[in-house]
């Protein structure tokens, strides 16, 4: 069993497909745009270039995402991403990265669970935490 994360972008999806690319190295496996679609009836109104589905591959995990009902009105409420580093330097390089546009909600520092963690939320609202394995 599987359970991935599938995020709604509500109209920013290849935005976020794009950003993902250059701060996480998300390869995109699959995507979907609702011109796509053979019921076209059940698609929002001018959603035809929109991502109706999306798979993306990170590292061993996969994402997947979407313009959902392409309202421009993204809320990720409740659910944080997480993304485990194999060392101290990726980690910040990681960070920075997700960092780029969004709000550090608690910035890159040693715990005692961890060498390095920190929590963000990147330029969409998705929030992250970063962490290096102890």
């Amino acid at each position: 069993m599987q359970i991935q994360p599938y995020l709604s972008f509500n109209g920013r999806c290849e935005e976020a497909i794009e950003f993902y690319k250059k701060s996480l190295g998300a390869q995109v496996e699959a995507l979907m745009r609702f011109k796509e679609n053979p019921q076209p009836e059940y698609n929002p109104p001018g959603s035809d270039n929109k991502v109706m589905h999306a798979c993306l591959r990170i590292g061993e995990s996969t994402l997947m995402a979407s313009d959902g009902a392409c309202t421009g009105g993204t809320k990720f409420e409740g659910i944080t991403l997480s993304v485990q580093a194999a060392t101290v330097p990726e980690a910040e390089l990681l960070f920075a990265a997700l960092a780029e546009g969004g709000k550090v909600t608690m910035p890159m520092t040693e715990t005692f669970f961890s060498p390095r963690f920190g929590m963000l939320e990147d330029k969409f609202g998705v929030a992250w935490m970063v962490v290096v394995a102890k």
